[in-house]
């Protein structure tokens, strides 16, 4: 599983989670963002990479900050990247 899918399916997991506990179904949650169902299915599997706009209006709808959804994991995250000190190699990009 590479980094990008498992971000998409942590995000996904934790907008299930907190849709659930308020006791939402996929319809209630798309008439309460203007998202269709199937579309926030996608995203609550990984399967879809939503924008951050749309992950907004999701957690909006849900009642909850943005950084909800993204928080969790976002220190492990930060230690998979190399430290600023290393600096960056932009030769391929010159």
């Amino acid at each position: 599983m590479t980094s990008e899918t498992h971000l998409l399916t942590q995000v996904g997991q934790r907008i299930r989670a907190r849709r659930a506990g308020q006791g939402l179904n996929l319809d209630q949650l798309a008439r309460l963002t203007g998202i269709s169902g199937p579309a926030l299915s996608l995203i609550e599997t990984g399967k879809r990479d939503a924008r951050l706009t749309t992950l907004d209006r999701i957690a909006s709808a849900l009642r909850i900050p943005l950084e909800a959804l993204l928080a969790d994991g976002a220190g492990q995250r930060d230690v998979e990247r190399p430290a600023s000190a290393q600096g960056y190699d932009l030769k391929d990009y010159q």
